[in-house]
């Protein structure tokens, strides 16, 4: 096993862009990346090589995001974001596309949500998401699929 340094090294930036692409926010995804990689120092001893080890710290960042976002939601409330400008009417009309888009694909039920999720903002090839799955690149490619299917249809 390499030093947990040259692993860090060569996997923060993937596990960022798979948190990243579960939350969406830039700062939570580095809480969700810091907190990954400590606990995969405390239990480095448990990897036992069945999968490759970035597809162990997607897990680890995975349910590190679940157990963060049940936190947040317990202790914090939602704060609504205030415009940052006044009078800006395109803005407005994206704004009202972006959330048209965000209710849709929140609305998705899963698999279709994570799976859309990962191949779109964390760039992922279907091979690694069926292997987080534990499912095959073609079960990674239908779902992906039927998700965009569903968003286009809910979007119209």
């Amino acid at each position: 096993m390499a030093d947990f340094g040259e692993i860090y090294a060569k996997h923060f930036t993937f596990v960022y862009r798979f948190a990243l692409a579960l939350c969406m926010d830039k700062s939570f995804a580095e809480e969700i990346t810091q907190e990954t990689f400590f606990k995969a120092l405390k239990s480095i001893g448990k990897f036992n090589g069945s999968c490759r080890l970035e597809v162990w710290l997607c897990q680890i960042a995975r349910n590190t995001f679940l157990t963060l976002v049940k936190k947040k939601r317990k202790f914090c409330k939602l704060e609504e974001d205030m415009p940052s400008s006044l009078n800006l009417e395109s803005d407005v009309l994206d704004k009202e596309e972006s959330k048209r888009i965000h209710v849709a694909l929140h609305e998705l039920g899963e698999p279709f949500k994570e799976v859309f999720t990962l191949r779109i903002f964390g760039e992922l090839p279907y091979a690694q998401i069926g292997e987080l799955f534990g499912k095959t690149d073609s079960w990674a490619r239908v779902v992906y699929y039927r998700a965009k299917k569903m968003l286009q249809e809910a979007i119209k």
